[in-house]
């Protein structure tokens, strides 16, 4: 079998985006685009995949797949000239080409299938991807050598809307910018394509006429779903797409095994991992690499963001996460902020208004409200009461906390940082601790309490006859 190549064009910005993001790293349910397109035409297995970089080239680049082939394209002239800009960095290829818009995530792997299998029982030199559309203002018109209907298999031409006839524009059949080549049919094509047209662009779109009149064969095969096959361009166009392709997502979870209430109101991230028999109420973001366990619960309202949360874990509503990880059996939130580097050890708890950074909570501790945790490594078994501070910054540097096993920290507490407490020690509500705390110890640091008898009865008498 003859092998395939597959260049991707990624070189444009994507003015109707009104962005200055280039349009292929827009993000569709925590992907950018552009990767949702790798990834269905992975399916081909492609000898070569050439990506055609133009606009923010080298943040396009960034995110690529180490095994993708780059092309720069410094000016953008047109789809032709980003063609055969793609063209060159395949070398001597002699197989089938894929040409694809980088901008098409709804494209699925079996219809690149279905077009490249048509392509190649017909012996076409070219195979173009149409669908036909009720209003297919704004784009290219398949042009058919007989009645002009999606029935005949012979294309004449494509032709581009703002160069199109009044009769050309009645045509429904629509050209979905995909297509196959024979490697030497498209290199002979390319070098006769001209700018003369209202564009003054070079239009891949001709290369099929000059395919035509050199005498070579042009089949066509119309997309099961015509809306799939369109690229994104505006703004409305990625929400719709993202509509598409999260409930995707959340079809694939729930037939795995994941209950999910209101699986239209629930935002999974297509890299994400969630585990049998876990619980997802809606309001849910969960994004990134994030990998959720089995038996889990997961309250309404959360953001979860590239996280581990293990088997039989709760996370309670509107808490954030973020790279971090909360293991078996622990519970968070609500309202609780678990910042990078944390981690919430089995069966701890972590409550609400209560937030970790860079925090080992180890197992069976509790931190139920009201505290700040930073740089800390709090040990099994400790308590710590609301309104506990690890004063971790001195203005220039972080300083580390470590609470060891079976600590009491009474509510009102400060620790500045260095500090150690250590194992079995009792802090005192309202203590300032400022030096480390040896084992099984008491520790204090309060102003004295002073109480003066009659002193505030004295004071409001002295206000009512007019004292200062």
């Amino acid at each position: 079998m003859r092998s395939v190549a597959v260049i991707v064009l990624a070189a444009g910005l994507g003015t109707r985006m009104k962005s200055s993001v280039v349009k292929v790293l827009h993000p569709i349910v925590g992907r950018p685009m552009l990767l949702h397109t790798l990834g269905n035409i992975a399916g081909l297995k492609a000898e070569k995949t050439v990506v055609v970089l133009g606009h923010q080239a080298d943040r396009v680049k960034a995110v690529l797949p180490v095994d993708v082939l780059t092309a720069l394209q410094k000016e953008q002239l047109g789809t032709a000239h980003a063609a055969s800009t793609g063209l060159k960095k395949l070398g001597g290829f002699t197989g089938t080409v894929v040409v694809v818009s980088g901008d098409t995530p709804l494209l699925g792997t079996d219809t690149f299938k279905r077009l490249v299998a048509s392509h190649r029982k017909a012996g076409a030199d070219a195979t173009v991807l149409t669908a036909v559309l009720p209003d297919p203002t704004g784009y290219g018109r398949i042009i058919r050598a007989a009645s002009g209907v999606a029935s005949v298999a012979d294309i004449e031409r494509i032709v581009e809307h703002k160069d199109a006839s009044p009769s050309e524009r009645a045509v429904t059949e629509i050209n979905a910018g995909t297509y196959c080549f024979e490697a030497s049919a498209l290199k002979a094509a390319l070098k006769q394509v001209r700018s003369d047209n209202k564009q003054g662009e070079y239009y891949l779109t001709d290369v099929i006429a000059i395919i035509k009149r050199r005498g070579g064969k042009v089949g066509a095969v119309q997309a099961e779903c015509p809306q799939d096959a369109l690229g994104i361009n505006s703004r409305v166009e990625l929400a719709q797409a993202e509509k598409v392709l999260r409930r995707a997502v959340n079809r694939r979870l729930m037939e795995s095994g994941v209950t999910m209430p209101d699986p239209e109101s629930t935002y999974i991230g297509a890299g994400v991992s969630v585990g049998k028999d876990t619980v997802v109420y809606p309001g849910n973001f969960i994004t990134g690499n994030s990998v959720i366990g089995q038996g889990c619960l997961l309250y309404p309202g959360n953001f979860i963001s590239d996280s581990t949360v293990k088997d039989g874990a709760v996370i309670k509503g509107w808490s954030v996460l973020s790279e971090s990880c909360v293991d078996e059996g622990a519970q968070v939130g609500p309202f609780a902020h678990v910042r990078p580097g944390s981690r919430v050890c089995r069966d701890a708890r972590v409550g609400n208004f209560v937030e970790l950074k860079k925090t080992l909570v180890g197992e069976g501790s509790k931190a139920s409200h009201l505290s700040y945790l930073g740089d800390a490594i709090i040990g099994r078994d400790v308590n710590v009461g609301a309104g506990t501070i690890t004063c971790n910054y001195d203005g220039y540097e972080k300083y580390l906390t470590v609470i060891e096993d079976g600590v009491f920290v009474g509510s009102d507490t400060q620790f500045v940082a260095p500090v150690r407490v250590g194992k079995g020690a009792v802090i005192a509500a309202g203590s300032t601790i400022t030096s480390d705390v040896p084992k099984d110890s008491l520790a204090i640091s309060r102003t004295p309490q002073a109480n003066r008898p009659g002193w505030a009865k004295k004071r409001r008498e002295e206000k009512s006859k007019g004292g200062k």
